[in-house]
């Protein structure tokens, strides 16, 4: 299994993509870009980086990967621990890990992570369809080369006897190639502003219809978004409980209601504190033995809701 594929797949949503136990791949949002020696010009985008010191594992890769493959959260707990354990001796015994769309592994002389983003693929949704362009320059400088080219061409015949009296006619045949450069070099710029507002034009036209693509995308059964930067505060529980999810709510009022709803079934719901996007998770019960809250998570899945997955705080 590829697990890259997975990872790449979630950068496009969120921020901080976690691999348990391993490290986490995070994205910036950068500005447009002009680089003035080239005269290229390069769409705004996401620049992707790793931090092997956040492994906690958060449940978001875990999750999205046991639900596309069709499979249970704990089997791919257990697949994503074979692939990590794999990366991790390879580059123990000094190979890169080449992750296809997102960067290159490695290990320097001091045994810490080293990566290098690939930057091939751009991952902030609002620059769908974006590619970097090379804007070619106005060169006033040769239309003028060519005019006074044209200028040596000209014959002018002018005898001896009429020069003193016809001394104004050089002035006006410079004051001829003048107004020429001016007019050439005005329509020229002219072209060159017309040319730019044609392309904001089409640049509109584009992310009208790059929004309106995205917003019709189905990405994991749900709508892209960008989600904005924010802090918050997770109120953690205490070390080594296993808790069995009910479901995450946003406003804290309605996770009160299903915690009253799932106790008037039987069951001794709590709320075990808010993940790191700020949604308040709700459990169906909390347990001490990780062995005691799988069973109860599969009596859960069978008789309740099939949503439901393990939450476990080291």
């Amino acid at each position: 299994m590829r697990a890259e594929h997975y990872i790449a797949e979630l950068l496009y949503r969120y921020h901080c993509v976690v691999v348990p136990e391993f490290g986490a791949f995070l994205t910036q949002t950068k500005s447009a870009e002009i680089h003035s020696d080239s005269n290229t010009i390069y769409p705004p985008s996401k620049s992707v980086s790793f931090n092997q010191q956040l492994s906690k594992n958060d449940g978001l890769l875990v999750s999205h990967m046991a639900e596309v493959s069709h499979t249970s959260y704990e089997e791919m707990l257990e697949e994503v621990s074979l692939i990590v354990k794999d990366w991790n001796k390879r580059l123990k015994n000094g190979d890169a890990i080449e992750l296809f769309g997102i960067g290159k592994l490695s290990h320097n002389t001091d045994g810490r992570v080293l990566f290098e983003p690939e930057n091939k693929i751009n991952y902030l949704t609002s620059s769908f369809g974006l590619s970097s362009f090379v804007a070619s320059p106005v060169k006033r400088q040769i239309l003028k080369e060519e005019v006074e080219e044209l200028e040596e061409r000209i014959p002018f015949i002018i005898t001896p006897e009429k020069r003193e009296e016809s001394s104004f006619r050089p002035l006006l045949k410079y004051a001829a190639v003048v107004l020429l450069a001016l007019s050439t070099g005005f329509t020229a710029y002219r072209f060159y502003n017309q040319n730019l507002v044609n392309q904001e034009v089409a640049r509109q036209d584009a992310d009208q219809q790059v929004s309106k693509y995205i917003q019709e995308a189905t990405f994991f059964d749900s709508q892209p978004i960008e989600l904005p930067a924010f802090n918050i505060t997770i109120k953690k529980v205490e070390k080594g409980s296993h808790h069995v999810i009910a479901g995450a709510f946003r406003v804290r009022k309605n996770a009160d209601k299903k915690i009253a709803a799932l106790k008037k079934k039987g069951y001794n719901a709590v709320h075990v504190g808010t993940n790191k996007y700020g949604l308040h998770q709700i459990a169906y019960a909390s347990f001490e033995n990780p062995k005691e809250a799988l069973a109860f998570l599969k009596q859960v899945r069978r008789s309740e809701s099939s949503d439901a997955w393990l939450l476990s705080e080291k």
